[in-house]
């Protein structure tokens, strides 16, 4: 049986490739999984996404789960004990990211009955199936990152640029970024 092809950047160690097979590109439509997602990808700029994969399973214990009702509740004592634990990225910015955007996470969950249900608005409701055959094709950002950004960022969420919200969209399948050549792509499974 020959050896399934998969995106490149997804080679090299064990946690990228489970993330690549698994879960990458996979559409969500779960609220605390799309919380965790946006949290986690804010916690990763400037640093290699394999660092926030590696520190993934206690930010969920440390993070009560990712809920965000108890997430938003947190106060200083809350931040500095979290600012102490060396298995999540020490920022303060990142942190207190996390708290305000717990917040504003819950403001559109009351106005639209679900994150999930804003969410896919910025791509009409379906993913966007790119059919990109290189890395480098692959943009930072898109009109559609850029709306994103903009909305998110209105309704008083941080550490939600365009780049964010981009790499946001192909980790919960917003869009399907998988090179043609990955078994993961659409046109593969066929």
């Amino acid at each position: 049986m020959s050896e399934l092809r998969r995106c490149g950047w997804a080679e090299g160690d064990p946690l990228y490739l489970a993330y690549h097979d698994e879960e990458w590109g996979v559409p969500v439509h779960d609220d605390r999984k799309f919380f965790e997602m946006l949290c986690l990808e804010g916690a990763q700029a400037g640093l290699s996404w394999l660092t926030i994969l590696r520190k993934r399973a206690h930010y969920r214990v440390t993070f009560d789960g990712f809920d965000p009702a108890k997430v938003a509740e947190y106060d200083e004592t809350k931040v500095a004990s979290l600012l102490a634990d060396p298995g999540i990225v020490r920022n303060r910015l990142k942190v207190e990211a996390f708290i305000r955007n717990a917040r504003a996470f819950l403001g559109v969950q009351a106005e639209f009955g679900s994150f999930d249900a804003y969410i896919w608005r910025f791509v009409g409701g379906a993913p966007l199936v790119n059919r990109r055959r290189t890395l480098q094709e692959l943009p930072a950002q898109t009109p559609e990152s850029v709306a994103m950004s903009k909305d998110l960022r209105r309704r008083g969420f941080i550490f939600v640029g365009p780049i964010i919200c981009y790499a946001f969209m192909q980790a919960c399948g917003l869009v399907n970024d998988h090179l043609v050549s990955c078994f993961r792509h659409p046109d593969q499974r066929r």
